[in-house]
Formats: structure tokens, sequence, C-alpha cells
């Protein structure tokens, strides 16, 4: 067995235990140490991650994480605008970096972070972001295959309850990093470009504020063009009624069995609360440290993480990435390229921090490839507010 790599945690947060799964079942990685302010999630931390002889450590200050030996690297779930600031501390303490998308909420905090990274001589990788998935990153290897001709059009969708899930007030502040373009778009807008090969040259969209009583991006839809030519047409609402989880058979977004029975469910939990501080406080429940630990109960998943229904339409074939594999529209038959059921829930992004910190392997989900990603949400806000078609120069191919 390889040796585990050694991962600290900055932030106990929402971003945390989505990923707490995959970091706790992982056989390459092993957490060790973590930061965050609240007491509790220090606790629960230490409890469940000591081992005998090797007890897991906490601290309430980043800089006495990120002077901890023990830590190799760092995976930085901290609210959007302590990114850049984390991201210094750790290079400059030359540890390896794992940053949450976005990776930040301006193109200057992006380079900084890059140039930080490369001045410590370390890894900088963005994520969790869906083109982690196996299914995405199966059908970019079936189109880079030539097999079916280049990716000419590309059509994603998702419809979910994103906006009326529990939040705090900077959550619904664009300026702040607010709404589904920044939280969302950078997932969705991520697998278009693995699968379109990156190099966006256009964007055009609108975005959608429907509710007042949630005052940021709710919704968008854009067209974006590739330097090759190809397209990308996205749309995304969070307004909690149409679930495109209806068209993959009711699994959702993390692989699991979803209950059709439960339409509205977010908005009748919103309902019980009647100001910020108790929807803040609703949230809460749901952090570690407060909300049950998932080591102790993982849950079972049917199949891989995905993000809506995609289709890809090449020259020979069109594409569907599915929880199970990729299916295959050809001219004369149509078949399933399974992928086998995971064990790990995002598996992937571990492999790929591990591959590139102890073999030297370049990452995919590079700090140029999330500002690129970064760069094209920018622009769906840019050219939502000012009517125009926004050209991009941050661009890069998938590595």
């Amino acid at each position: 067995m390889s040796e585990p790599l050694r991962l600290g945690v900055i932030g106990l947060g929402r971003a945390f235990m989505l990923m707490l799964p995959t970091l706790a079942r992982h056989p390459l990685v092993r957490l060790v140490a973590a930061a965050d302010p609240r007491e509790e999630a220090r606790r629960q931390f230490e409890s469940d991650f000591s081992r005998q002889g090797a007890p897991a450590r906490s601290y309430d200050s980043v800089e006495r994480l990120c002077a901890d030996d023990m830590v190799e690297a760092l995976y930085i779930a901290s609210p959007h605008q302590f990114h850049v600031a984390h991201v210094r501390l750790a290079a400059a303490h030359g540890k390896h970096v794992l940053v949450e998308k976005p990776m930040a909420l301006t193109i200057a905090d992006c380079q900084a972070m890059i140039e930080a990274a490369d001045a410590g001589g370390v890894h900088l990788l963005v994520g969790h972001s869906h083109s982690y998935d196996a299914p995405y990153l199966r059908t970019a290897e079936l189109i880079r295959s030539g097999r079916f001709g280049r990716a000419r059009m590309i059509t994603a969708s998702n419809h979910t309850d994103f906006l009326y899930r529990p939040r705090r007030p900077e959550e619904l502040d664009t300026a702040q990093g607010g709404g589904v373009v920044f939280s969302q778009g950078a997932h969705q807008v991520d697998i278009v470009r693995l699968l379109g090969g990156g190099l966006v040259s256009t964007v055009r969209a609108t975005t959608g504020r429907f509710d007042p009583a949630r005052p940021t991006e709710g919704a968008y839809q854009a067209l974006l063009v590739f330097a090759d030519g190809a397209s990308a047409a996205l749309t995304y609402s969070g307004y909690g009624r149409y679930d495109s989880d209806e068209q993959l058979g009711w699994i959702g977004e993390m692989g699991q069995r979803r209950d059709p029975e439960s339409y509205g469910t977010a908005r009748r939990g919103l309902a019980e609360v009647s100001t910020p501080e108790e929807e803040a406080a609703l949230k809460n429940t749901r952090t570690y440290g407060v909300a049950k630990s998932p080591v102790a109960a993982p849950t079972a998943a049917l199949g891989h993480n995905h993000f809506g229904p995609i289709t890809v339409c090449c020259e020979r074939a069109d594409l569907r990435p599915l929880a199970e594999g990729v299916m295959v529209y050809a001219d004369d038959r149509r078949w399933l390229e399974p992928l086998p059921a995971p064990t790990v829930p995002r598996a992937e992004v571990v492999d790929e921090l591990y591959a590139a910190v102890r073999s030297g392997v370049a990452p995919l989900h590079s700090g140029a490839w999330g500002m690129a990603t970064l760069e094209v949400c920018l622009a769906i806000l840019v050219s939502a507010r000012t009517g125009r078609e926004i050209a991009l120069q941050h661009q890069v191919a998938p590595g």
C-alpha cells in the first residue's frame, strides 16, 4: 500500500461535510489536522480521526495549522473571500493545496494564488468540481480518442432547489460570491469546458432573479463558443420547482436514490424561519460538529456523482454521461460504455491530488484551469448585466 497523503483541512463547514465521505474512506489520504473557529467542530474532528498512537490535531488558527510539520497538503474549504490569503499561507509553508471552487471571486486573486503556489514550489488544485466525476472524465476520453469525431455541440441543464436550502446572508449577495453563478456555474462550466476542449472564446448570457426575498441570481442561461467553433448551451435553475433528476431515473447529484414524493421539501423547511439569523442557525444544524457525522454512517451510492442531463453531439455520435457510464448513440446502434460502481464517492479528487504530490503528475484541475472556469462565470454575470457578448483571454486546454 502506498503511503497515504497526510491532509489538513481549513474550514469544517458544509463543503467539508460534502467531501468528508471521500476523505474519510479513500486509502490514499489520511486526515491528520484541521483548523476551524468552532470548538464543537474541532472536538468532532479529533474524535473522528484520532487513531491509537496518532491523535488528530485541531487548531483555532489557520497559521498554526499551516505550521504543522505533519501536514503535507491542505484542503481549503473556507469561505470564498478567504481563499487567496489561505493559499498564500499554505504555499509559504510548503503545503500542497486543494482549494474549493470557485477558487476566488476575481481574476487578480486567482493569479495571486497561482503565483504563490509557483513561488512555494507546491501543487495547486481546484475542487471538488463535478468535472472530476468519472462519467465526465470517460466522456472526455471518448471524445479525445477520435472515434466519434470532434465535439460540436453540448447541451447541459440542471434544475434544483439550490436557492431554497438554508443560506447565510452573504450566500444571497452576489458581490460576496453568493448566487448560483459562482457556486453552481463553477460545476457546470467546468464540465462543458472539459468536454469542449477548454478554450472558450466568447460568452453570451442572461441571468434570473425571480424572487425578491432571495436577492441574487437563482438561474442563468449561457451560450459558450469555443475556439474551434464548437458551442455549449448551459441552463441552470435553483428555484426548487421542476427537478431535472427526474430525467436521470431519480438518481441524485451524489449518486444517491431520490424520492420524487419529497417535492417541495426545501421550500417548506425555509418557510419555518422568519429572519436571516434563524436561517443561518438552521444552516448551522447541517454543519460538522452539529449534524450527525457522515464518518459513522456513510451513504451508499447507486452510481457516480452527476450534475444534471448533458448531451455532447460529436461529428459521428452523440454521447450522454450518466451515473452508471456513458451512453453512445452512433449511426446504426446505441450502447452503454459502463463504469464500475464507485466504492469511494468522489475518489477522483484524491486520485488527482495524490498523483500530483507523490508522482509529480500535472493536475488537470490546476490553478490555471480553475481561473479559466471563473473567467467564464464572471463573463456570464457581465454579459447578463450589459447585454453584450464577452470575449475571454485566460482560457486553457485540458492538460
